[in-house]
């Protein structure tokens, strides 16, 4: 008889109370999970998914991974999440396949090269790795560009992150989810949230499809359904949630080194491992959930592809798929207490979210621990869009929002 498999974590009936009960099993919820556990030594903690660990958007991203963010407010967050990626296979004890290739954000326009070159700069006062290249340097990083001067969308140059890269979306979730599991946490599929029970004004346990769970702690981690969920006590958040979109090639050799992201011809694109390659664009425009934008913008996007890469021209489009992104008003995420007590929240994470999944784990582990913001998040607490302490990074998002 062939022996079953072991599993990478036990699938428990959940409990009737927790201390803590995370809503979302994407990489947020369960990395949140882990450094609540490892960190702060709180392991009573539930992790509800609707559907399966990790098949909303960390199973719909394209992984890119750096930390280049204009604003000191986001280069910290996501510099504290580069340096974890660096150390997380280990940190897990689990193959993640964090590749280091570097990514190059392009400019196509005289604003856009001064726009660049000032986030160099700022990136380099605050301690992370930046560089400004000329074409030929460009080329250099990556050969199979069209730096040609005399095309629709000529790159004048672009800003590079060498520390930058990728990672597998799916082991990085199985990675977190089997360390969690290990310590304790209980990670709960097939288990949807239809109501979050307050007492005396203070969260007090979930509604589920499999009963009701008491909490001293609800911590929303839903990406584009957070502001459903958060609807659920009457709190209307500054949220858009939109399909964003991504596709991949089918399996070719090694031709594509770094990761190029470019907002003016905009794609962004990556070689996997495996060796398809990886390309996102903007986000459709209209709000939805579903899980599957429209057409045109899969045809603007291939189009964008060939405009910077007329290499991939005979590349055939594997398959394409969608997931749903929520959006603040500055572009950056929302993250910390709400005002409603024991309710907490992590959203807002637009297209960035796959890269930011160990920081914000970090970070948001410690806000449930302490009930007070990690000194990392304390600038995206959702009171800033009543006091207009905004931290705008529209551009630097890289991604049309």
């Amino acid at each position: 008889m062939t022996p079953v498999a072991e599993r990478l974590w036990r699938d428990p009936e959940p409990k009737r109370a927790y201390d803590v009960v995370i809503v979302g099993g994407g990489g947020h919820g369960l990395a949140t999970a882990y450094y609540l556990a490892r960190n702060h030594g709180i392991t009573d903690v539930a992790v509800l998914e609707r559907g399966w660990l990790a098949g909303g958007n960390m199973a719909r991203n394209t992984t890119i991974i750096r930390s280049n963010y204009l604003w000191d407010e986001s280069a910290g967050i996501y510099e504290h999440a580069l340096e974890l990626w660096e150390g997380l296979e280990d940190a897990l004890g689990y193959d993640i396949q964090f590749s280091r290739r570097g990514v190059l954000n392009l400019a196509h326009s005289l604003q856009e090269v001064r726009d660049s070159v000032r986030r160099v700069h700022a990136n380099r006062l605050n301690g992370i790795d930046a560089e400004w290249l000329d074409p030929q340097q460009v080329r250099e990083v990556c050969p199979i560009i069209d730096v040609s001067p005399d095309v629709r969308y000529p790159v004048l140059g672009a800003t590079y992150q060498p520390r930058a890269g990728i990672a597998k979306h799916d082991y990085v979730a199985w990675g977190f989810a089997h360390a969690a599991d290990a310590l304790g946490v209980d990670l709960i599929q097939d288990c949807e949230v239809t109501g979050i029970d307050v007492s005396g004004g203070r969260a007090a346990g979930v509604r589920t499809t499999r009963g009701p769970i008491a909490a001293n702690t609800v911590a929303l981690s839903a990406a584009g359904h957070t502001s459903v969920l958060a609807a659920m006590v009457g709190l209307e958040l500054p949220l858009q949630s939109h399909p964003l979109q991504a596709l991949v090639s089918e399996l070719l050799e090694p031709v594509h080194p770094t990761v190029v992201m470019s907002n003016a011809v905009h794609v962004y694109v990556s070689q996997a491992h495996k060796g398809e390659l990886v390309m996102g664009a903007g986000i459709d425009s209209y709000n939805g959930y579903g899980q599957r934008g429209g057409f045109h913008v899969i045809e603007a996007q291939m189009a964008a592809a060939l405009e910077l890469f007329p290499i991939f021209a005979r590349a055939h489009v594997l398959r394409t798929w969608g997931g749903i992104v929520d959006v603040s008003p500055d572009a950056s995420p929302i993250v910390g207490l709400s005002p409603v007590d024991g309710l907490l929240l992590n959203c807002g994470w637009g297209t960035g979210g796959f890269k930011a999944t160990p920081g914000v784990g970090w970070c948001y582990a410690h806000t449930i621990a302490r009930g007070e913001p990690h000194p990392l998040t304390a600038p995206f607490t959702l009171d800033r869009f009543t006091t207009g302490a905004l931290v705008d990074e529209h551009g630097a998002a890289a991604v049309a929002h």
